[in-house]
C-alpha cells in the first residue's frame, strides 16, 4: 500500500502542478533516470533535489521460478556535486514457483555513488559506487541473485546524438554461508527519436558462480519524457542463456521532485 500510495502522490504532483509551481518550472534540473537499463549513468542527480525512480517488473522463467511481479522503488539524493547518496527497495514481490505462490517484500539495498572524473561530451565521465544488501524478506532472486555487497564502477559520455552508460560489476554472492565473487558487464545506448521520445538498447552479462554458468540478457525500451523533471518508460528483456530470466517486461518513471531541500550556497 506504501508503494501504491507513493506512486499515486509523484503522479499527482507530476501532471496537476499549482500555479506556482509551473512558473517555477523552467528553473527545476533535469531528471537523470538509472531505469529501466540494468546499467546505471556515471553522472549523479542535481545536488539537493531528490529523484525518485518507481516501477513494475513482471518476469517469467528463471533458475528460481516460472513467474514472477513486483514493484521496486529507487531513491536517489545528491549531498555535493560529487557525492549521491541512494537506497533501492522492492516493497512487494509476488513469485510462482513448483505450484507453490509466494508474497514477500524483497530486497533493500543502500549505498552511495561518488564521481572520479566529471566529463563533458564525448569526454566520459567516471564514477563508482557501493550498494550493501541490508534487508531480504525471502522474495525468489532473479538470475544474478542478491549479492550482499555491489562494487561499480560506471562511465557515460555522449556522441553526437547517442548516450553511453557502460558499469561493470564486482559483486559477492552468499548462498548458505558460503561465498563467491560474481562479475558483470552491461553496456547501453540511448538516441533520441524525437524532441521527448527517445530508444534504449542494452547488453549485459553477469557470472552465475554457484550454477557455474553465465545469465546475458538483451534489453529494449521506449522512454518518453512530457517535461524536464519526468520520465516515463516501458520495455523488455530477453535472457540469451538457458539460466537467464528468459522474458522480462518493464514499466515506471523517473520523477525529479521541483522542490530543492536546502538552499544553494
Amino acid at each position: 500500500m506504501k508503494s501504491i500510495s507513493l506512486a499515486s502522490f509523484v503522479m499527482l504532483t507530476a501532471f496537476v502542478p499549482s500555479s506556482a509551481a509551473q512558473s517555477r518550472l523552467p528553473e527545476v534540473p533535469i531528471a537523470n533516470p538509472g531505469r529501466p537499463t540494468v546499467a546505471t549513468p556515471a553522472t549523479i542527480t542535481p545536488v539537493g533535489y531528490v529523484q525518485f525512480e518507481t516501477g513494475y517488473t513482471g518476469a517469467t522463467h528463471s533458475p528460481e521460478f516460472s513467474s514472477r511481479y513486483s514493484m521496486n522503488e529507487v531513491v536517489k539524493l545528491s549531498v555535493a556535486s560529487r557525492l549521491e547518496l541512494l537506497a533501492s527497495i522492492e516493497p512487494y514481490a509476488h513469485s510462482h514457483s513448483s505450484g507453490i505462490s509466494a508474497d514477500n517484500g524483497g530486497d533493500l539495498y543502500w549505498g552511495v555513488q561518488g564521481v572520479i572524473y566529471p566529463g563533458e561530451g564525448a569526454k566520459p565521465t567516471l564514477a563508482a559506487s557501493f550498494l550493501h544488501h541490508a534487508y531480504d524478506d525471502g522474495a525468489t532472486d532473479f538470475d544474478i541473485g542478491s549479492p550482499t555487497n555491489i562494487l561499480t564502477l560506471l562511465a557515460s559520455s555522449d556522441f553526437k546524438k547517442f548516450h553511453f552508460d557502460g558499469n561493470l560489476f564486482f559483486t559477492e554472492l552468499v548462498q548458505n554461508s558460503v561465498r563467491r565473487g560474481q562479475f558483470g558487464q552491461t553496456i547501453s545506448v540511448s538516441h533520441p527519436l524525437t524532441n521527448k521520445l527517445g530508444l534504449t538498447g542494452e547488453l549485459w552479462h553477469f557470472t552465475q558462480p554457484f550454477l557455474r554458468a553465465n545469465a546475458i540478457g538483451n534489453l529494449w525500451a521506449l522512454t518518453y519524457s512530457p517535461r524536464e523533471n519526468l520520465v516515463l518508460d516501458i520495455g523488455f528483456n530477453r535472457g540469451l542463456t538457458t539460466t537467464s530470466t528468459r522474458w522480462e517486461v518493464v514499466a515506471g518513471f523517473t520523477y525529479l521532485v521541483p522542490h530543492r531541500l536546502w538552499k544553494a550556497r
